[in-house]
Protein backbone atom coordinates (compact mmCIF):
# COMPACT_ATOMS: atom_id res chain seq x y z
CA UNK A 1 0.00 0.00 0.00
CA UNK A 2 1.65 3.35 -0.94
CA UNK A 3 1.01 6.67 0.99
CA UNK A 4 -0.76 9.40 -0.49
CA UNK A 5 0.96 11.78 1.08
CA UNK A 6 4.43 10.71 -0.69
CA UNK A 7 6.91 14.05 -0.35
CA UNK A 8 6.09 14.21 -4.29
CA UNK A 9 2.18 14.61 -3.68
CA UNK A 10 2.77 16.60 -0.11
CA UNK A 11 0.24 19.20 0.42
CA UNK A 12 1.38 22.60 0.50
CA UNK A 13 1.63 24.46 3.93
CA UNK A 14 -1.01 27.24 4.68
CA UNK A 15 0.33 29.96 6.27
CA UNK A 16 -1.91 32.19 8.08
CA UNK A 17 -1.26 36.25 8.62
CA UNK A 18 -2.67 37.85 11.05
CA UNK A 19 -3.23 41.87 10.94
CA UNK A 20 -5.17 44.73 10.95
CA UNK A 21 -7.81 46.22 8.90
CA UNK A 22 -6.62 49.67 8.88
CA UNK A 23 -2.82 50.25 9.65
CA UNK A 24 -0.16 52.49 8.59
CA UNK A 25 1.84 52.04 5.57
CA UNK A 26 4.97 50.76 7.43
CA UNK A 27 2.55 47.92 8.15
CA UNK A 28 1.03 47.59 4.58
CA UNK A 29 4.71 47.33 3.36
CA UNK A 30 5.62 44.58 5.95
CA UNK A 31 2.30 42.85 5.05
CA UNK A 32 3.14 42.80 1.52
CA UNK A 33 6.39 41.27 2.01
CA UNK A 34 5.47 38.59 3.97
CA UNK A 35 2.35 37.65 1.09
CA UNK A 36 5.62 37.33 -1.02
CA UNK A 37 7.46 35.26 0.54
CA UNK A 38 4.67 33.11 1.50
CA UNK A 39 4.48 32.80 -1.72
CA UNK A 40 7.88 32.33 -3.24
CA UNK A 41 8.78 29.88 -0.80
CA UNK A 42 5.29 27.57 -1.97
CA UNK A 43 3.20 28.09 0.57
CA UNK A 44 -0.66 29.33 0.42
CA UNK A 45 -1.99 32.52 2.47
CA UNK A 46 -4.55 32.12 4.26
CA UNK A 47 -6.35 35.12 6.12
CA UNK A 48 -9.51 36.64 7.21
CA UNK A 49 -9.77 37.71 3.42
CA UNK A 50 -10.78 41.72 4.24
CA UNK A 51 -8.24 44.51 3.53
CA UNK A 52 -5.22 46.20 5.20
CA UNK A 53 -2.79 43.73 6.34
CA UNK A 54 -4.60 41.20 4.75
CA UNK A 55 -4.82 42.40 1.50
CA UNK A 56 -1.22 43.47 1.55
CA UNK A 57 -0.16 40.26 2.14
CA UNK A 58 -2.32 38.39 -0.46
CA UNK A 59 -1.27 40.61 -3.01
CA UNK A 60 2.51 40.27 -2.23
CA UNK A 61 1.71 36.46 -2.77
CA UNK A 62 -0.41 37.22 -5.75
CA UNK A 63 2.24 38.93 -7.66
CA UNK A 64 4.79 36.23 -6.68
CA UNK A 65 2.38 33.32 -8.31
CA UNK A 66 0.72 32.10 -4.98
CA UNK A 67 -2.45 31.11 -4.31
CA UNK A 68 -4.69 32.95 -1.78
CA UNK A 69 -7.48 31.93 0.40
CA UNK A 70 -9.68 34.06 2.70
CA UNK A 71 -12.16 33.38 5.59
CA UNK A 72 -14.75 35.73 5.55
CA UNK A 73 -16.53 36.87 8.78
CA UNK A 74 -19.70 37.81 6.67
CA UNK A 75 -22.09 36.02 4.04
CA UNK A 76 -20.85 37.13 0.95
CA UNK A 77 -17.65 35.95 -1.23
CA UNK A 78 -18.11 39.33 -2.84
CA UNK A 79 -16.73 41.31 0.30
CA UNK A 80 -12.90 39.85 -0.27
CA UNK A 81 -9.94 41.97 -1.73
CA UNK A 82 -9.30 41.35 -5.20
CA UNK A 83 -6.21 39.59 -4.44
CA UNK A 84 -8.10 36.48 -2.66
CA UNK A 85 -8.37 33.62 -4.81
CA UNK A 86 -10.74 31.50 -2.90
CA UNK A 87 -13.14 33.32 -1.12
CA UNK A 88 -14.93 31.30 1.93
CA UNK A 89 -17.26 33.18 3.16
CA UNK A 90 -18.70 32.58 6.76
CA UNK A 91 -21.27 34.18 8.21
CA UNK A 92 -19.41 33.76 12.03
CA UNK A 93 -18.06 37.27 12.30
CA UNK A 94 -15.08 37.26 14.24
CA UNK A 95 -15.42 33.50 15.44
CA UNK A 96 -14.11 32.72 11.85
CA UNK A 97 -10.55 33.52 13.73
CA UNK A 98 -10.54 30.11 14.98
CA UNK A 99 -11.04 28.78 11.45
CA UNK A 100 -7.90 30.69 10.43
CA UNK A 101 -5.64 29.89 13.39
CA UNK A 102 -6.78 25.93 13.01
CA UNK A 103 -6.55 25.46 9.39
CA UNK A 104 -3.07 27.56 9.57
CA UNK A 105 0.10 25.15 9.41
CA UNK A 106 2.11 28.26 10.65
CA UNK A 107 1.30 31.79 11.34
CA UNK A 108 2.48 35.56 11.37
CA UNK A 109 1.17 37.86 13.07
CA UNK A 110 2.13 41.93 11.47
CA UNK A 111 0.53 45.16 13.63
CA UNK A 112 -3.24 44.27 15.01
CA UNK A 113 -5.61 44.94 17.02
CA UNK A 114 -7.88 43.41 19.28
CA UNK A 115 -8.63 40.82 16.47
CA UNK A 116 -4.86 40.39 15.73
CA UNK A 117 -4.55 39.13 19.88
CA UNK A 118 -7.47 37.09 20.00
CA UNK A 119 -5.78 35.56 16.95
CA UNK A 120 -2.34 35.17 18.56
CA UNK A 121 -4.28 33.64 21.82
CA UNK A 122 -5.78 31.01 19.65
CA UNK A 123 -2.60 30.11 17.78
CA UNK A 124 -0.68 30.03 21.47
CA UNK A 125 -3.23 27.89 22.78
CA UNK A 126 -3.19 25.28 19.99
CA UNK A 127 0.38 25.54 20.03
CA UNK A 128 0.75 26.76 16.49
CA UNK A 129 4.20 27.43 15.18
CA UNK A 130 3.30 31.61 15.75
CA UNK A 131 6.10 34.79 14.56
CA UNK A 132 5.68 38.49 14.61
CA UNK A 133 6.26 41.53 12.87
CA UNK A 134 5.65 44.73 14.96
CA UNK A 135 2.91 43.01 16.72
CA UNK A 136 1.72 42.59 20.44
CA UNK A 137 4.20 41.39 22.90
CA UNK A 138 2.93 39.79 25.51
CA UNK A 139 3.40 38.94 29.02
CA UNK A 140 1.65 37.41 31.72
CA UNK A 141 0.83 38.04 35.49
CA UNK A 142 3.94 36.23 36.73
CA UNK A 143 6.33 38.62 34.17
CA UNK A 144 7.15 35.75 31.65
CA UNK A 145 7.56 37.11 28.38
CA UNK A 146 8.57 36.16 24.79
CA UNK A 147 5.65 33.79 24.05
CA UNK A 148 6.49 33.73 20.21
CA UNK A 149 9.47 35.40 18.87
CA UNK A 150 8.90 38.86 16.97
CA UNK A 151 11.42 40.12 14.34
CA UNK A 152 12.32 43.24 12.99
CA UNK A 153 11.85 41.84 9.04
CA UNK A 154 8.90 39.69 7.25
CA UNK A 155 11.64 38.02 5.26
CA UNK A 156 13.09 36.97 9.18
CA UNK A 157 9.40 36.10 10.30
CA UNK A 158 8.78 34.18 7.10
CA UNK A 159 12.16 32.44 7.02
CA UNK A 160 11.75 31.53 10.76
CA UNK A 161 7.90 29.82 10.22
CA UNK A 162 9.11 27.62 6.99
CA UNK A 163 12.23 26.67 9.38
CA UNK A 164 10.22 25.28 11.91
CA UNK A 165 7.50 23.65 9.86
CA UNK A 166 10.52 21.96 7.86
CA UNK A 167 12.02 20.77 10.95
CA UNK A 168 8.98 19.41 12.01
CA UNK A 169 8.65 16.68 9.38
Amino acid sequence: MTSRNTSATRRKWYIGVLGQHAPEEPVLALAYRIGKGIAERGGVLLCGGLGGVMEAACRGAKEAGGITIGILPGSSPDDANPFVDFAIATGLGEARNFIIVSASSALIACGGQAGTLSEIALALRLGKILAGVRTWKIEDHRGKKDFFPSFESAEEAVEYVFSRLQGAK
